[in-house]
């Protein structure tokens, strides 16, 4: 039973490790031995998990932080009086985190997808697909609060793409001034389709 548990901590102690070094630095940038190094695991330990090496071990990485910034944004919503104030709150904490964390974390989905979609069809679906999860989520929401689906998922793209501009502006600017803009223009073109129904 102590083996067990001990693999389960270091396949997680990669998998954090792997997260935080490809939302920092990308994925190219991001070697196994520095992963292994960091997430004090034993080199071998690596395939033994992902027999595919960096590619499969991105994916999952990719595909677990999905589900986690998804529960995030359930969670503020949740805790949120209504849609927009919800929305609001959740560029507000994204602003918050970035000056948090030094600038370093913004969008670990993002941060690969930018950089493999026009080079590894696997990461690009990966990314893809987490895109799609968290769209759905919102058209979701957007159709709970009387917006009709097309409408819906139209509204939930420009809000993702408005937030993952942010994220890059603030990171190059060292300011959080284009995600209050960014989430205050979010929060406005909502408004206007959640008033109209």
């Amino acid at each position: 039973m102590e083996a067990a548990d001990q693999a389960v901590g270091t396949r997680d102690r990669i998998l954090y490790t792997s997260a935080e070094l490809f939302r920092r630095q990308g994925y190219a940038a991001t070697g196994l031995k520095q992963v292994t190094a960091q997430a004090l695991a034993p080199f071998g330990s690596l395939y033994h998990f992902w027999p595919g090496g960096k590619q499969q071990l991105a994916d999952e990485v990719l595909r677990t932080g999905g589900d986690f910034f998804l529960a995030l944004y359930r969670h503020v919503m949740g805790e949120a009086p209504d849609l927009l104030t919800g929305v609001r709150d959740f560029f507000t904490g994204a602003g918050e985190t970035l000056v948090a964390t030094d600038w370093a974390d913004a969008c670990p989905i993002a941060t690969v997808a930018g950089e493999v979609a026009s080079t590894n069809d696997v990461l690009r679906r990966a990314t893809a697909d987490v895109f799609e999860l968290w769209l759905g989520a919102l058209a979701a929401d957007l159709e709970a609060a009387g917006v009709d689906p097309p409408q819906a998922r139209s509204l939930a793209l420009s809000v993702l793409a408005i937030l993952e501009g942010a994220f890059l502006l603030c990171r190059s600017l060292r300011s959080t001034e284009p995600m209050r803009a960014a989430g205050a223009s979010a929060v406005a073109l909502l408004s206007i389709a959640v008033e109209e129904d």
